[in-house]
């Protein structure tokens, strides 16, 4: 029987590597958080209605990623990995952190004003920033999934 010296919480879930399954809550939630962010400054009625809903899906996708991160270099210490999906994916726990806090933050802070005032040019300066932090945490998500898969399947597929 072999037994790993290190072994590690974020090695396996169901006798399979925990980052690939880790990777696809990271793949729907981050973007799904990003949608979510832009509906919250565009639209307060939706904002008011599904911003808790919005904000849990942001921290989820924080958590999710912190899990995929860890799983990714557990993983990559049995198998390897490339640079640059080790360099993407080391950001994007980093991008939704941001994004789960600006959500939180625009939230709580929004919900506060009365629905018959405006928001203040400042939250709305704050909801034009939350939307460019939803826009790169996607762009890497997606950046970082694409070099892992390639990494993976390219030598595989015959392309």
């Amino acid at each position: 029987m072999h037994f790993v010296s290190e072994w590690s919480l974020f090695d396996s879930a169901f006798g399979l590597p925990l980052h690939p399954l880790a990777v696809h809550v990271v793949v729907v939630l981050v973007p799904l958080a990003a949608l979510g962010a832009v509906v919250m400054v565009v639209s307060r009625r939706l904002a008011r209605r599904y911003g808790g809903l919005i904000v849990v899906a942001g921290v989820a996708s924080f958590i999710a990623s912190i899990v995929a991160k860890e799983a990714g270099e557990s993983l990559a210490s049995r198998v390897g990995v490339t640079a640059l999906h080790s360099q993407l994916g080391d950001a994007v726990p980093i991008l939704a952190l941001l994004l789960s806090l600006g959500l939180i933050g625009f939230w709580l802070i929004d919900r506060g004003i009365p629905v018959n005032r405006s928001r203040p040019w400042w939250l709305q300066v704050a909801g034009i920033a939350l939307i460019v932090i939803a826009v790169l945490a996607t762009v890497w998500v997606v950046r970082a999934g694409h070099s892992g898969a390639e990494s993976v399947w390219q030598g595989l597929t015959g392309k």
